[in-house]
């Protein structure tokens, strides 16, 4: 029986296509190895005068941490890499609890991007082609910072958006919660009591339009 007669039965009978392996396979590879990935992606921001910025950044899958690297117009192969070496240095010691880093396929992320990695120990792991929501990690980031901060403020220039992300990854790690977290936020004191009575203050969050709640002291 030749393959185009296989597919029409198949249509007829309206029975849907097999899962494709390497997707079974990706996704079980992610599940396993979750709390010892590093995921990074770039995305894009534009400034009030139309120029299209990057931004870089890094997670740490197991507590949601976010790094936000740098931000360029110019994202070559070279920049990426020293940002790449400037989180190595940042992360010190603590390199030895990451055994992978999630990426696409982007020529940004050279030969050397993943050479700074590898000699940490940290084996550099490309996501499936046409497949970007297989760095699920990265882009639910990317939807959520653009939502709750860089698609509601105006950004005036680079300097500007470094503000703006700084301000939001402080956020992000101190302040927003997460389901996956049991609602709380990546650098939650887990020791740390919080009163549940007393009058509840509101902050602006520096350069951005996002508001924190707070219980007072």
């Amino acid at each position: 029986m030749g393959e185009g007669t296989i597919r029409r039965v198949l249509k007829q009978r309206r029975i849907p296509p097999a899962p494709r392996r390497t997707d079974t396979a990706w996704r079980t590879f992610l599940k396993a190895q979750a709390q010892g990935i590093l995921a990074t992606d770039l995305f894009h921001v534009d400034t009030v005068t139309l120029k299209r910025l990057y931004v870089l950044f890094v997670m740490e899958v197991k507590t949601r941490h976010v790094h936000i690297l740098g931000v360029t117009g110019h994202p070559t192969g070279q920049w990426v890499t020293q940002q790449a070496r400037q989180l190595m240095a940042a992360l010190e010691g603590r390199t030895s609890d990451f055994r992978f880093l999630i990426r696409d396929r982007g020529a940004n992320f050279i030969d050397q991007f993943d050479a700074v990695f590898a000699s940490e120990g940290i084996e550099v792991v490309k996501t499936p082609p046409r497949q970007p929501t297989s760095n699920c990690w990265a882009e639910r980031w990317i939807r959520g910072a653009r939502y709750d901060c860089t698609d509601n403020v105006m950004l005036f220039g680079e300097a500007h958006a470094r503000e703006v992300l700084a301000a939001y990854e402080d956020h992000f790690n101190g302040h927003r919660p997460h389901q996956a977290l049991d609602q709380t936020p990546p650098d939650a004191d887990i020791a740390e009591v919080i009163p549940i009575e007393g009058r509840i203050r509101r902050r602006q969050v520096p350069a951005t339009n996002i508001y924190e709640y707070h219980r007072a002291a």
